[in-house]
């Protein structure tokens, strides 16, 4: 009896455990499974409908990468502006919290409009950055955390410049192209303070 009964105990045992583990999954991965099955319901089972699926999952992986790297830059913004040990990066820190939380909440705002679904944490690439920063101490953590800002912000420019042309929604491609400039005053800013920091002990 105790046998039989041990098999499903197993089985719910085993279940619960997957369970546990997706949930503990990338934010962002998790984000765009959402939005990606809602745009499948949404679209009819034809090559036309595929085509409209494949547009919208762009714009709203766009909206879901976006979202964990603006969460990124405030965090870590919030953190070297406090803890910094350099001028540049409390400085650099402090306008990343500026910009980002204002292009935050208009990217939840438009994502709300268009129920797109988006991380409520940083995504895995994301947490690791923060991570590797914030291991660092001193001047250290001020020159990790700009080479940091350099490398995602070029990375941003290419997205966002790429949202700008390819979005097929409108209002998301209008978000995008205002952004553009924006992130690339934020890369120039982040170059020239790295190179200033880089050169102390």
């Amino acid at each position: 009896m105790k046998r039989i009964l041990l098999a499903p105990l197993c089985a719910v045992a085993l279940l619960a455990a997957m369970a546990s583990c997706t949930s503990n999954g990338d934010s962002v991965e998790q984000a765009q499974k959402t939005n990606e099955a809602r745009h499948e319901n949404a679209t009819a089972n034809t090559d036309m409908g595929d085509m409209k699926q494949d547009k919208k999952d762009f714009d709203s992986d766009f909206m879901t990468k976006a979202a964990s790297g603006g969460m990124l830059e405030v965090e870590l913004g919030r953190l070297v502006a406090q803890r910094g040990a350099t001028p540049e990066g409390k400085q650099f820190g402090q306008h990343m919290v500026d910009d980002h939380s204002k292009a935050n909440e208009e990217l939840k705002a438009l994502a709300a409009q268009k129920n797109i679904t988006l991380p409520s944490t940083l995504g895995e690439d994301h947490r690791e950055v923060l991570d590797d920063v914030t291991d660092e101490k001193g001047v250290d953590m001020d020159k990790k955390y700009l080479k940091e800002m350099v490398k995602d912000h070029e990375e941003d420019v290419k997205e966002y410049t790429e949202a700008s042309t390819n979005a097929s929604d409108p209002d998301i491609k209008a978000f995008a192209a205002k952004n553009v400039p924006i992130l690339k005053q934020h890369l120039a800013m982040a170059q020239k303070m790295y190179a200033a920091v880089e050169q102390r002990k």
